[in-house]
């Protein structure tokens, strides 16, 4: 299936159903009395978690969604029927943006988690509620309201303990193919992958974390060069940076200077993402001679001035994976048990994410808004000569 992660929709809610104008009449009932009844309330639009669903591919094809309206009133003090409820599904990790308004909605983080997107008009009223001892023949009526219209963006960010990050080729998808029954596409060639991949990695029976592994970023990423742009973001909710660097690079690159590409990305897009726990991860120490790879290790840890921990992998047979996905399971239980035992520290990372989607969403309409500058100005370069009047001579 083809992976989608945003999607602009319209939700129209239901109207509400018009009260009921009215007056009992039966035989022998000469002056019965009003007896309209109020009309039903109209159907609000729900957004609901869906842990089944990984992509927002439907919300491509179907841009329009409409709640039932509320039936008006009828006589006999008979209340409208209201209108049903419309429960949108959508995958877990999707944040909801108000596109007029810009305003964030919500953010569906947990499975099953519901979200009220557009509110349904409320019944009017019919005349037998305007009756009194003064009033006893009213001809008053209210109509329903009209439900709410929104247009919605859904921002879908993948929910992952762990993500991947590094040049194309690094030695991602092999790592997740490695460590967990992930099954990425693995080939030879930049940007083989095109989608982020999730794989549970086990360490133990009752002990797992989730990998991330998103396409390649390459140099201006931040500024929407390459696949970086779309994929950056799906970074920001992991709780661990695994920076992985080919230490034998095919192409006769710098390790060192590769690594420092994807920090300076990083902090273009988001600071707060930048200063995220980030782990070195070096890639494919068993293509360097075993004299040499001390040295070499070294000489990279040295000039990326790293201060965090450093593990040596070879990801294609294994090596050093089992020591990596066991450190990264006790940093991830040392943090919650941190943050269950101290409710400000959990607070701390609720908000420090909420900066960073801010941070991205900043990030991510620049870039489009300056995408648009640039598209209308060659549209304007193309009109230059429109008006130009052309004198055919024959000679």
């Amino acid at each position: 299936m083809k992976f989608v992660d945003e999607a602009t929709v319209r939700v129209v809610a239901g109207n509400g159903g018009h009260g009921c104008l009215s007056f009992r009449r039966e035989k022998f009932v000469p002056k019965g009395g009003p007896d309209g009844g109020d009309g039903g309330d109209g159907g609000s639009v729900w957004l609901e978690a869906d842990s089944a669903l990984n992509t927002l591919i439907d919300y491509r094809y179907q841009r329009k969604y409409k709640a039932d309206s509320g039936e008006g009133g009828s006589g006999r003090n008979c209340s409208g029927r209201k209108g049903d409820d419309l429960t949108l599904t959508v995958p877990v990790g999707t944040t909801v943006v108000d596109v007029d308004t810009g305003e964030v909605l919500g953010d569906l983080t947990e499975p099953g988690q519901r979200l009220k997107v557009a509110q349904g008009g409320f019944h009017g009223l019919g005349n037998t509620r305007y009756k009194s001892s003064v009033n006893q023949a009213p001809r008053q009526t209210t109509n329903g309201t009209p439900g709410e219209i929104r247009n919605l963006r859904f921002e879908l960010k993948v929910l992952a303990d762990v993500g991947l990050l590094g040049l194309p080729n690094a030695g991602k998808s092999t790592l997740i193919r490695s460590v967990s029954a992930a099954k990425p596409r693995v080939a030879d060639y930049p940007f083989t992958t095109l989608v982020p991949n999730l794989g549970v990695v086990r360490v133990q029976a009752d002990q797992s974390f989730v990998m991330a592994d998103v396409p390649g970023l390459i140099e201006g990423a931040a500024e929407g060069s390459g696949l970086g742009i779309r994929f950056l973001k799906h970074l920001v909710r992991t709780r661990l940076l695994l920076h992985v660097v080919d230490v034998a690079p095919y192409d006769g690159s710098i390790p060192a200077e590769s690594a420092q590409v994807i920090e300076d990305e990083l902090d273009k897009f988001s600071p707060t993402l930048a200063e995220r726990e980030r782990w070195l991860v070096l890639n494919k120490t068993d293509m360097i001679p075993p004299d040499e790879q001390q040295e070499v290790c070294e000489e990279l840890v040295e000039a990326l001035d790293w201060q965090g921990p450093v593990f040596r992998i070879s990801a294609i047979s294994g090596e050093g994976t089992r020591e990596l996905c066991q450190a990264i399971m006790r940093w991830l239980e040392a943090r919650s048990e941190e943050e269950a035992a101290d409710p400000a520290i959990a607070e701390r990372e609720r908000l420090l994410r909420e900066q960073m989607d801010e941070e991205a969403r900043e990030q991510i309409e620049a870039v489009k808004a300056e995408r648009r500058a640039r598209n209308a100005e060659d549209r304007d370069d193309d009109d230059d000569d429109h008006g130009v009047e052309v004198v055919y001579v024959r000679e």
